[in-house]
C-alpha cells in the first residue's frame, strides 16, 4: 500500500515509494480528428431518416479498422514499466458502450466505488509492461468518464507510470477523499479494502463525451430565411449615445443595413429621411451537424452619436426596397438622474418555450423597464447553434426593443470557451487588461452602476478591475452581477474561491445586490457583510439566486436565507426610484403573482 504522496507541480512530476508519473510526449493518433471525418462521413451517406434514428450498433459497424483502433485504444495511454492489473472504474449507465471494453477481455470483478452518490463499477485487464491505451468513454454520450486503478502483477514490485496522454492526466492513490477527475470537486466515498492504495490515473470527466456519434446530429426548428430575425439590441458603446443592434439571415443575404430616426422626428407632418448605416458582416456560422441548415450569417451594427434619453425607431435589412424589416424601437440611457427599472432573470436555459412566455409576461407587465439583465446559462449547449435559435426566437419582440446585458454562465461555455455566445452578442469592451474581451464589462445607468463579472474564470483574473470599477464609480447604486453564487442555494454547493475574492469588494464598496443565477432554486439573502449577517441593506450586500427556466433543483437551508422558493420559473423587476434614493424590488412568477419584495432606502 502507497503510505506516502508528493507532487512536483514545476516539473509535471508525481512521486510515491515506487511509483513515478510524468507529463505526456509525443505524437498520438487524433481521436478528435478521427470523430470529425467518420460524422462528416455519416452525414453526407446517410439519408435524414438513417441519422434521426442512428443507433451505437450501426456507428461500430461503419467504422473501418484504422478508425476502431483509434476508437479503442488511444482515447488515453501511457508507459508503465511493469505488467499491472488494469481497473476501470465506469459508469454502469453506459451498459455495452463502448465496443472496446468487453472487445478487449474486461472483466468484471464485482466491485465498486462510490463518487459522491453515484456507484462505479470496477472491470479489469492484465497489461504487459510498455504502452497501455485506452479507448473512448463512449459512441453514445452522457453518462460519466472513466477512471483507472492500476498495480503491479507481481506483490512488492516498483511500479513507474509516465508519458501520460492527454497532458490533463494526473496521478494519485485510489482512496477515500482523492478526486476521481481532473476537472471535478466530487470525491471518493467508498472505495473497497481490494482496490484501496492502488495507483489511481485521474481523468478528465469534460472529455466523457470526444466520441459521441449517436444524438450527434441536429435539426434547428427556426431556420433563418432571407428576412433577418433573431434581432437583438446590445450595448457595445455608451449607452447614453449608441446602440448596438445584431441579427441574422440566410447565406443568401449578403449585406445588412440598418435605418433609423428619431421617433419624435418622424411622426412631424414633414419627418425626417430614416439614416442608414451599414453593418459588419456577414459573419458566416458553420455547424457540420446541424443538419437541415449547417451555415447562416450574422450582421451586427452599432449606432454612434446618438442623443441621451431619446427614443428612436430603427429597421433592419439588406437595403434594398424588399428587404427591410418592420419598425422597431429603442430607447438611449438619460444622461441625467431620472428614475428607472430593470428586469433580471437567472437561467433561462431548458423549456425556452415556456421561459419566452415568461419574458413577454415581464414586457407587458412592465413595458417601462429599461433593459432585461440575465446572469447566465441563456441557453443549455451554448456550443450548439439550434439551442441559440430556439433562445432567440422565443424573445422575439422584446430583446428587439430591449437591450439585452447578459453575462456568461457555465452552459455557455460548453466545449471548453463561450465562442458562439462571444460571437452572437457585441458587448462592451471595457473589462479587465489581459482578459478576452466582452467576458466582463461595465455601464452606467441613471445613478446605478452595473459591473458585469465571468464566474467561470479565475476570480482573481477580475478583482483588480472589479476594486477599480467600484472605486471610481459616484453612482449612488452599485450592482454586480455574475453567474456562481456567492452563497449558494443547491446542497453541497459552495463556491468557497468565488466569495473569498469579491464579496470582501463588495463589503468595501457597499454593492447594493448581487444578482447571480446557476443553482435554479430561488434564493434572497439577508444583508450580509464580512460573511455575517447585517440589520438593514445600509450596512451590507443582499445577494440573490435567481432562475427563470423550467430546471429546478432542490434547496437546503442555510443561515444566510431570508427567502428561498423552489420549482418556481420568476423574474425579478428592480424600480430606482429618486424621490427619497428608494429601492423597490419585487420577484414575480409566470402568473403575474408577486413572490417576494424587498425595499431599500438610501
Amino acid at each position: 500500500m502507497l503510505r506516502r504522496f508528493m507532487v512536483w507541480g514545476f516539473l509535471g512530476l508525481v512521486v510515491a515509494p515506487g511509483i513515478v508519473g510524468w507529463a505526456h510526449s509525443g505524437n498520438h493518433a487524433s481521436v478528435h480528428d478521427t470523430v470529425a471525418a467518420i460524422a462528416l462521413r455519416l452525414r453526407d451517406q446517410l439519408p435524414e431518416a438513417a441519422l434521426r434514428t442512428l443507433t451505437v450498433t450501426q456507428v461500430e459497424a461503419a467504422l473501418t479498422p484504422a478508425e476502431r483502433d483509434i476508437l479503442g485504444s488511444h482515447h488515453l495511454t501511457w508507459e508503465v514499466n511493469v505488467p499491472v492489473v488494469l481497473t476501470v472504474l465506469r459508469d454502469p449507465a453506459l451498459g455495452q458502450d463502448p465496443f472496446w471494453f468487453t472487445e478487449r477481455g474486461f472483466q468484471s470483478n464485482g466491485l465498486s466505488v462510490k463518487v459522491g452518490d453515484k456507484t462505479f463499477a470496477a472491470w479489469e485487464k492484465s497489461f504487459p509492461a510498455g504502452e497501455v491505451g485506452l479507448g473512448v468513454n463512449s459512441l453514445k454520450g452522457g453518462g460519466d468518464h472513466y477512471f483507472v486503478a492500476l498495480r503491479p502483477q507481481t506483490p512488492g514490485a516498483n511500479l513507474t507510470v509516465d508519458h501520460l496522454y492527454p497532458g490533463q492526466l494526473r496521478l494519485g492513490v485510489l482512496q477515500v477523499g482523492e478526486k476521481p477527475f481532473v476537472d471535478r470537486d466530487e470525491t471518493l466515498k467508498e472505495v473497497p479494502l481490494a482496490l484501496a492504495g492502488q495507483v489511481l490515473v485521474r481523468t478528465e470527466r469534460a472529455r466523457r463525451d470526444a466520441a459521441r456519434l449517436v444524438n450527434l446530429f441536429r435539426w434547428t426548428e427556426h431556420p433563418a430565411t432571407s428576412r433577418p430575425d433573431q434581432i437583438v439590441l446590445t450595448w457595445a458603446g455608451d449607452p447614453q449615445r449608441t446602440q448596438t443592434i445584431q441579427w441574422r439571415t440566410s447565406t443568401a443575404v449578403r449585406r445588412g443595413r440598418v435605418a433609423y430616426a428619431k421617433k419624435s422626428e418622424y411622426f412631424r407632418p414633414r419627418p425626417v429621411s430614416l439614416r442608414e448605416v451599414r453593418a459588419t458582416g456577414p459573419e458566416r456560422f458553420s455547424d457540420p451537424y446541424l443538419v437541415n441548415q449547417r451555415e447562416v450569417h450574422r450582421f451586427s451594427a452599432t449606432l454612434t452619436g446618438l442623443e441621451p434619453g431619446t427614443t428612436y425607431l430603427y429597421a433592419v435589412g439588406d437595403g434594398s426596397r424588399a428587404g427591410w424589416t418592420e419598425f422597431a424601437e429603442f430607447t438611449t440611457a438619460p444622461d441625467q438622474v431620472v428614475p428607472f427599472a430593470f428586469v433580471y432573470m437567472g437561467d433561462a436555459q431548458n423549456g425556452l418555450d415556456r421561459w419566452g412566455s415568461l419574458l413577454r409576461t415581464a414586457y407587458r407587465t412592465r413595458p417601462d423597464a429599461a433593459f432585461y439583465l440575465m446572469a447566465g446559462d441563456l441557453v443549455d449547449r451554448g456550443n450548439q447553434r439550434d439551442d441559440w435559435d430556439s433562445f432567440f426566437h422565443n424573445a422575439t419582440g422584446v430583446f428587439d426593443r430591449r437591450p439585452l446585458v447578459p453575462v456568461i454562465g457555465n452552459h455557455e461555455n460548453q466545449g471548453g470557451h463561450p465562442t458562439l455566445y462571444l460571437r452572437q452578442l457585441t458587448l462592451r469592451t471595457n473589462g479587465p487588461t489581459g482578459l478576452e474581451p466582452e467576458r466582463a464589462y461595465a455601464f452606467e445607468y441613471s445613478n446605478a452602476l452595473f459591473v458585469v463579472l465571468d464566474s467561470n474564470l479565475e476570480p482573481a483574473t477580475q478583482t483588480p478591475w472589479l476594486e477599480e470599477q467600484l472605486t471610481k464609480s459616484k453612482a449612488t447604486w452599485k450592482f454586480v452581477t455574475y453567474h456562481h453564487p456567492a452563497y449558494s442555494s443547491v446542497p453541497q454547493r459552495d463556491n468557497v474561491a468565488l466569495r473569498e475574492a469579491w464579496t470582501p469588494v463588495f463589503d468595501r464598496h457597499h454593492v447594493d445586490l448581487a444578482l447571480q443565477g446557476h443553482d435554479h432554486a430561488y434564493l434572497r439573502t439577508f444583508p450580509l457583510k464580512a460573511n455575517q449577517r447585517v440589520a438593514t441593506p445600509k450596512e451590507g450586500t443582499v445577494y440573490v439566486v435567481s432562475v427563470s427556466g423550467t430546471k429546478s433543483y432542490p434547496q437546503d437551508p442555510r443561515n444566510y436565507t431570508e427567502v428561498g422558493i423552489t420549482n418556481v420559473p420568476m423574474y425579478q423587476v428592480l424600480d430606482l426610484q429618486i424621490s427619497g434614493n428608494r429601492l423597490v424590488y419585487r420577484a414575480y412568477d409566470g402568473d403575474g403573482g408577486l413572490r417576494d419584495q424587498l425595499v431599500i432606502e438610501k
